[in-house]
Order: C-alpha cells, then structure tokens, then sequence
C-alpha cells in the first residue's frame, strides 16, 4: 500500500507541473489524527485529512519545493469508505488527492466557486491516477 500511495503522489505532483515538489504523507488513526486537529486546527475529534503548507508565511520561499505534510486517517477513510460503498483504496486516493491540493493553495471552505474549482481538479487528478 505505502508504494502504491508513493506512486500516486508523484503522479498528482507530475500532473500539477511540479515533479520536484516534496511532501510528507502520514497515514495514521482517529486517536492521532484528534490531536493534530486539537493542537493546529482547535478542532475537536477526528478528521479525515488536514493538510500543513509549507508554502506559506515569513519563510515559504528559502525552499519552495518544500510543499508540506498531508495527514491522513485509515480509521476515516475506512469508516467513509464503507459509507459510501467504496474501496478503501478509492477513499484514500480521494483524500490524498484533496490533501495535496489543500497544500497547493486550493480550498473548499470560502466559497462555492473555489469548493468547484477544487472538486473538477480532484476529478482531473483522480482520472490520471486511475488509469495507474
């Protein structure tokens, strides 16, 4: 699993035009995922994925490559993933997708344009690592 989540983490960086961009990707359980939300976000109880640029603020530019950490939880995406009568595998290439793109400036939060701008390269980048 971890080198196929790999692959397709280079793939969405190759479709974004940023091949040499570095991430993290840290897949963990509700348990930890809770206190990443608590501490950064002020967020209570679990979450499926949260995102942490490292593009942004006083120092983003000594290493713009350096994109960030993409956390997300099995236990989520293992829960979403029966809800919605999907593989698991499905479920995490949705939240892996949406992480990067949270840590390459797009969010679904503000407005319902941007929430659309962000869902059609979801699918764009889905469709290319679908066809991995």
């Amino acid at each position: 699993m971890l080198e196929k989540v790999r692959v397709k983490a280079k793939a969405i960086l190759n479709a974004l035009e940023c091949p040499n961009g570095e991430l993290s990707i840290v897949l963990l359980d509700d348990n930890a995922i809770t206190k990443y939300n608590q501490q950064y976000l002020d967020r209570n109880g679990p979450t499926n994925v949260i995102a942490f640029p490292m593009n942004e603020g006083e120092f983003s530019h000594i290493n713009p490559e350096l994109l960030g950490d993409v956390m997300i939880s099995l236990d989520a995406c293992k829960r979403e993933a029966q809800i919605a009568n999907l593989t698991m595998e499905r479920r995490l290439d949705e939240l892996l997708i949406h992480g990067i793109l949270h840590l390459f400036g797009y969010d679904h939060v503000n407005s319902d344009e941007q929430a659309q701008k962000m869902e059609q390269k979801g699918l764009e980048l889905f469709n290319i690592i679908n066809a991995l």
